[in-house]
């Protein structure tokens, strides 16, 4: 499970760098450990809580073949959109095609991880930006591969909901 500082300014990791090194989020270098606005700091710690538990839940059931959790924490309020890896959509109705499409594709994960290299929280809207490492069984043959993924999210009702993805395979 990824582990970040809850500190919510900019992160240095190698990975980001070029040098592909596969640290734990752990061993990312907080730059400017001073946060600017304290204020906003239980808002870093809630929003990495739900990364760290209902996201990565939610990806790890989706590259297992089941959509339901993703599409759950996936926002119902236009504008929705991913550019995937394997199926993009705009709209909530195309995005949830593209999950049910994807999931189809997928069974057998036994592992997967998010490497978190940034992450803000400003007000009711956040991002991540990061590494997944997944092993899962594609298309009935097992693989390990890394995605690179970018996401953006609202808060509505209290509740965090992704609004967008971009997300590419690492050749």
């Amino acid at each position: 499970m990824a582990r970040a500082s809850t500190s919510p300014t900019r992160r240095y990791s190698p990975a980001a760098h070029g040098e592909f090194v596969g640290a734990p989020v752990e061993s990312a270098i907080v730059l400017g450990a001073e946060p600017r606005h304290p204020e906003r700091m239980s808002d870093g710690d809630d929003f990495l809580a739900w990364v760290n538990s209902t996201l990565l839940d939610a990806e790890r059931a989706q590259f297992d073949g089941d959509d339901r959790p993703r599409r759950a924490i996936w926002s119902k309020t236009e504008p929705v959109s991913v550019l995937g890896a394997w199926r993009s959509g705009i709209g909530r109705s195309d995005v949830v095609g593209a999950f049910e499409v994807v999931a189809s594709n997928f069974s057998g994960c036994t592992d997967y991880s998010l490497d978190l290299i940034s992450f803000d929280v400003i007000g009711d809207m956040a991002y991540t930006v990061g590494y997944e490492r997944i092993t899962a069984t594609v298309d009935g043959r097992p693989r390990t591969f890394t995605i690179r993924a970018t996401q953006v999210y609202r808060r509505e009702d209290g509740e965090w909901r992704v609004v967008h993805r971009h997300a590419d395979s690492i050749a």
